[in-house]
């Protein structure tokens, strides 16, 4: 019993939000440890994007510039799959989601806490994220069509439409969090139950390769819905094309038969 209630309280202790520091006397300007991490983590990716961009060559490029392309031209053709011709403007965000989030879930392989066991950085990266697939599914189809959206196939589905717009975020951000804390916690169990060698390997893959696919499913999902957003303007066009075609042939048709007729 006294070794449940120590492991239990060592959990509860290692996920809770540590305040680093605040500005003035109030509860504004409060920093807490996930912000701090999530500095360290814009400041890696500054970092070695300006060291990988320094010396880019056309011709003859180095090992580290041809793999950063191979990486990066196999993200965008994945992403592109996806979100289809008419989301191509959003390659550039969902290429700097999954690495934000994969450099995040890596770091507590260097003794950081995951940022990602705080809700409010994750509620953030899933709001942004929807309103990211608003604006996509308002910009393909305008604001009359987004709205007439929610009334389809039939009007009586609109209240679980609207609703959508709240269980998409609040799924990808308790995904996202469930997932890290729940890898979090099962790392703190193997630390105390075997504190030597067993838990430098089960890091590889709750820090390392859980963290990395994480990254991936988010970034995954929230290409999927902006694909959703784009496709369904795309296949509406083709309806409508479709029918206009079979119109103009049959008034084609129509007006041929009434020349056969006077001859």
């Amino acid at each position: 019993m006294f070794h449940e209630v120590s492991l239990q309280e060592e959990i509860s202790k290692a996920l809770e939000t540590v305040t680093m520091f605040k500005i003035g006397d109030g509860d504004f300007w409060v920093f807490k440890e996930s912000i701090v991490t999530l500095w360290i983590v814009s400041a890696i990716i500054i970092v070695f994007v300006i060291i990988a961009t320094r010396n880019l060559k056309v011709k003859n490029p180095g090992k580290v510039q041809l793999a950063i392309e191979l990486l990066l031209e196999k993200g965008l053709g994945f992403f592109e799959g996806l979100v289809g011709k008419g989301g191509r403007i959003y390659l550039p965000y969902l290429m700097c989601l999954i690495t934000f989030i994969g450099v995040a879930d890596v770091l507590p392989i260097f003794g950081f806490k995951p940022p990602m066991k705080d809700v409010s950085v994750t509620i953030g990266l899933a709001v942004m994220s929807i309103v990211v697939v608003q604006y996509a599914a308002i910009r393909q189809k305008g604001v009359k069509k987004w709205l007439k959206s929610f009334t389809k196939p039939v009007g009586i589905v609109t209240p679980l439409k609207i609703l959508e717009l709240f269980i998409k975020p609040f799924s990808l951000c308790m995904r996202l969090m469930g997932n890290m804390i729940g890898a979090f916690a099962i790392m703190k169990m193997i630390e105390y139950a075997c504190p030597v060698v067993v838990p430098a390997f089960a890091s590889l893959y709750f820090d390392l390769f859980d963290g990395l696919l994480q990254a991936f499913v988010f970034a995954f999902l929230t290409a999927l819905y902006i694909g959703e957003a784009v496709e369904e303007d795309e296949e509406e066009e083709k309806e409508v094309t479709k029918t206009e075609t079979i119109k103009s042939e049959t008034t084609n048709n129509i007006k041929e038969g009434e020349k056969l007729c006077h001859l």
